[in-house]
């Protein structure tokens, strides 16, 4: 399997999320699903249902990220030295030249992307539209509601 970038932030966060999963959540439902077993008659015990399927997404979160974070290719990207050229762990200060409205993003690894948090996956269509081009430059994407155009109006490089 090949190496997945991703920044010493999103490995920190993504490592916190596991030990919470394997230190709380998952003794928490083992507790759970004794209590309700302790109930009797598991066919109709809805409780017991519920955590058997916390269990179930709790145990396949566990090796999910378990995995990730082995195939992990952790990047320092205050080391990077790409100036005001955009790469991968870039945060980008945008401006919509259609409605005049700013968004930053961050280029991350898939596993920590999150859009809420601004993070975006540099498997993206949006973060491969950026990669590569520099500050003050304008570019047209294709979005699915649409074109638009976005002016790169900084690049940082922050971990």
């Amino acid at each position: 399997m090949n190496r997945a970038p991703m920044t010493h932030k999103g490995a920190i966060r993504l490592r916190a999320e596991l030990d919470r999963l394997k230190s709380e959540d998952r003794p928490r439902i083992i507790q759970a699903i004794a209590e309700a077993r302790a109930h009797g008659d598991l066919k109709e015990n809805a409780e017991y249902h519920a955590a058997r399927e916390m269990q179930g997404f709790t145990e396949g979160r566990i090796k999910e990220l378990e995995a990730g974070l082995s195939y992990a290719d952790v990047i320092d990207i205050s080391r990077l030295n790409a100036g005001k050229k955009i790469v991968f762990g870039a945060t980008v200060v945008l401006a919509d030249e259609d409605s005049g409205e700013e968004v930053t993003y961050q280029i991350v690894g898939d596993m920590e992307a999150d859009i809420k948090q601004k993070l975006i996956s540099v498997m993206s269509p949006f973060a491969r539209a950026l990669i590569g081009k520099s500050e003050g430059d304008s570019f047209e994407f294709q979005a699915p509601n649409g074109t638009r155009n976005y002016e790169i109006l900084s690049v940082r490089y922050l971990d």
